[in-house]
């Protein structure tokens, strides 16, 4: 029954998105295990990564512990650098521990800002030393348009990817390691009697799906890279700059069921791959969509917030409401813009299972 739903959701959005004006936004769908490229639109448009940037910290996360540096079972402790990270986070104090295993569910499952540097600490000794490591590993695999300047994606000018460059990085951390594969399939973890759940809300409503990492932050949108698997072969969609988590589920199932459905033997023929797909030459520079995204300081509701306010005044009800769906929102709903610590991953719930209404304070 899902799957028939999955298919039907999908075929309905590729027929809209064929008879309707396009949407500027970097998407990707390629097989990892040949990086065959089965579908691409404006995939060297530069773009903020936000959350998708820890795919980068696990790599070189999962390398240390192959070369030795770490064990899963290591006890990794918190900096005061860690603590001052701002939400998405666990929220540890100073000299709290974590072991690595624990510390690498909580940056791929709960897209903890703060848990990345204590990572960083433990490999590199610094979070600077560890971002260097980031750029000399991104150059190496053919990253060509990808700086980072931190290790969790929050916002920052420099901060900066395009869909081609995050689909080479997301087939590495594939191909690579695939014995830690699930870890990026976990739909939640926990810590102690706490429950942190995933953002990516394909995982409990896609069939076959098994990761990856999803990422937001005003400017950046919802940007999610997602991974499924049906009969042996897998597929992966790099999905930029949604304008809410409920769009940038549809999107990505829509092209992951586009390409399953549609991979036949014409694909033997197709030779475009992530290294030979021809490098857009009107490519576009960084982009903003904070106007379009569906979220409290982002955008059309940061305009209104005194509009808003106003409404609130007016009934005792409404106000309720409100209170109640920020609420939902949980201690990361200062992400979405709400204070000047804005992070990526806003939102405690995945997108796809909130109502309409719920969109602008829970991605």
């Amino acid at each position: 029954m899902r799957s028939l739903a999955a298919g039907i959701v999908a075929t309905m959005l590729i027929w809209l998105t064929a008879h309707a004006p396009a949407k500027a936004s970097p998407t990707l769908l390629f097989e990892p295990s040949t990086g065959k490229v089965l579908y691409a639109e404006d995939v060297d448009d530069v773009w903020h990564p936000a959350s998708l940037t820890k795919i980068m910290t696990a790599y070189l996360t999962f390398a240390a512990i192959k070369e030795g540096k770490l064990r899963l079972e290591d006890r990794i402790p918190c900096s005061l650098v860690a603590t001052l990270q701002p939400p998405s986070k666990v929220g540890l104090k100073v000299g709290d521990t974590l072991t690595v295993d624990q510390a690498l569910q909580a940056v791929i499952v709960k897209s903890a800002n703060d848990v990345t540097v204590m990572l960083a600490e433990a490999v590199a000794g610094s979070e600077s030393a560890f971002v260097e490591r980031m750029n000399s590993e991104a150059q190496r695999l053919g990253m060509t348009r990808t700086h980072f300047v931190n290790t969790n994606g929050l916002p920052d000018p420099g901060q900066l990817t395009t869909a081609r460059d995050l689909a080479r990085i997301a087939r590495a951390v594939v191909n690579d390691f695939p014995q830690y594969a699930n870890y990026w399939a976990m739909p939640d973890m926990h810590i102690g009697k706490r429950r942190l759940g995933s953002h990516n809300a394909l995982l409990r409503t896609f069939e076959g799906a098994d990761g990856l990492k999803t990422g937001f932050t005003c400017d950046s949108g919802y940007n999610v890279i997602a991974s499924a698997t049906r009969d042996g072969r897998r597929l992966m969609a790099v999905v930029l700059g949604e304008s809410s988590g409920n769009e940038r589920a549809i999107r990505a199932a829509s092209l992951l069921e586009y390409g399953f459905q549609n991979y036949d033997w014409k694909q033997l023929f197709n030779t475009t791959n992530l290294d030979n797909l021809p490098v857009d030459p009107t490519a576009k520079g960084i982009t903003s969509v904070r106007d379009t995204v569906a979220a409290w300081g982002c955008g059309v509701h940061a305009h209104n917030k005194s509009g808003i306010s106003a409404k609130r005044k007016t009934s005792k009800g409404k106000l309720a409401a409100k209170s109640k769906k920020k609420s939902e929102a949980g201690d990361d709903r200062t992400a979405t813009g709400i204070s000047a610590a804005e992070g990526p991953d806003a939102g405690a719930a995945p997108a796809a299972a909130q109502p309409k209404a719920a969109e602008a304070t829970a991605p």
